[in-house]
């Protein structure tokens, strides 16, 4: 089937994609439960041919199309929900709800995913197979997309003529201020890392700040363990498989003159092998207990599973590359050379679904992409008209796919 004008199609939907994309922006919605866009979804898709299945435990849609022909089930991903904090852009439509915003994008997602929803409705009776759209909220640490598979969505059915469908691939894109706007790059293999959270607790002996040898200072103890722990990393981590152990809050004490009684310690781990990822947490736990135990005082080491490693099918994600440079042109397509550190829920769809993610480019070309506010923050800008490369090529992977699955 012909991709070659669905870049200029897109560009016809441009003006009301954008439209979406800003009511989206305005009144962000943090977590599982996304009320409110999930209307806004539902309104922006009215009209279309789809079987619309609304799940129970999130605001997660599933919306499926039916070609006109028999063929397999691929699988569209854009997430939804939005980030905690304080939006600074000044934008014209900034958002409405002073403690969220779209700082990743994800409402740039949900307005392409919209976009290619119409892009495909209109090729549908040429459609070998059928378009599964999933629309996932919970993206941003809840873990929408483990919510909607075990409520099922894979489970797609077989055709109104009987034949089976199966789900064989599985694709979403991810807008990002560090790439120009419209490029598009992925890699095979590990794509993103996984991102665990670790809790230590360091337990010594309150007393008086006069006397601290009367007491035992956690304190000092819970510092000696964060200089540990990069030291373990930078010397017991191989660099070609790396990892990243960063503390982000270290809480002790009420007053200045008071030694406390414990220390806490809280931190993330990314790696992009499960072997690291083991071998890392092994370590955090030898190091603390080790360093505490040398001073005498007491330790407990906690883990708290994160998403894990997202890997692409290598030969979906070469796939993904070669369309985007049929669509937007060799140019604008980089390969990776390494994972981001980053970490993202769509890689319990990939454990179950051959599949890819690939990044979209957000950042004005006119911009300095070194000095662009990254996603995640208060002042984050994302170039609108990326989105009709985007569009582009949602579509081109699921009418590529349906042709002939990579594998």
């Amino acid at each position: 089937m012909e991709i070659s004008t669905l870049r200029e199609e897109a560009r016809d939907l441009l003006d009301e994609t954008v439209a979406l994309r800003r009511t989206l922006h305005q009144w962000p919605e943090l977590g599982n439960d996304l009320p409110v866009t999930r209307e806004n979804v539902l309104s922006a898709l009215e009209g279309l041919p789809l079987d619309i299945t609304l799940h129970q435990t999130t605001s997660g849609i599933a919306a499926l199309l039916d070609g006109g022909k028999p063929g397999p089930t691929v699988l569209l991903r854009g997430d939804m929900d939005a980030l905690p904090l304080h939006e600074d852009t000044g934008l014209d439509f900034t958002s409405k709800i002073d403690t969220a915003m779209h700082a990743c994008g994800h409402d740039t997602h949900t307005a392409m995913l919209v976009g290619a929803a119409k892009l495909l409705s209109a090729r549908r009776l040429d459609l070998p197979g059928r378009v599964l759209f999933m629309f996932q909220p919970g993206e941003e640490g809840f873990g929408g997309a483990e919510f909607m598979l075990d409520e099922g969505l894979l489970n797609v059915p077989a055709r109104a003529d009987g034949s089976e469908s199966p789900i064989t691939g599985a694709y979403a894109l991810h807008i990002s201020a560090n790439l120009p706007s419209g490029w598009i790059a992925s890699k095979g293999g590990a794509a993103m890392a996984s991102a665990d959270t670790m809790h230590i607790t360091i337990t010594g002996r309150g007393g008086h700040a006069s006397q601290p040898h009367a007491a035992l200072d956690p304190i000092p103890v819970a510092c000696e363990v964060v200089q540990a722990l990069q030291t373990m990393v930078t010397r017991t981590i191989d660099v070609f498989d790396p990892s990243v152990v960063t503390v982000g809050r270290i809480t002790a004490g009420t007053t200045n003159n008071i030694i406390p009684e414990t220390a806490f310690i809280e931190g993330t781990i990314r790696a992009v092998s499960e072997r690291t990822r083991s071998k890392v947490r092994d370590g955090i736990r030898r190091v603390a207990e080790g360093v505490a135990s040398a001073h005498g005082a007491e330790v407990d080491v906690r883990f708290e599973d994160g998403y894990p490693v997202t890997v692409n099918n290598p030969g979906s994600a070469q796939f993904s590359l070669d369309v985007a440079r049929e669509v937007i042109g060799a140019q604008s397509v980089v390969e990776m050379p390494n994972p981001v550190m980053g970490a993202e829920d769509f890689s319990y769809v990939l454990n179950r679904i051959p599949g890819s993610m690939m990044f979209l480019g957000g950042t004005p070309l006119d911009r300095d992409l070194s000095k662009a506010a990254p996603n995640h923050s208060n002042r984050v800008y994302f170039d609108e008209t990326a989105m009709v490369d985007g569009m582009a090529v949602y579509a081109a992977m699921a009418v590529r796919h349906l042709a002939g699955a990579p594998t």
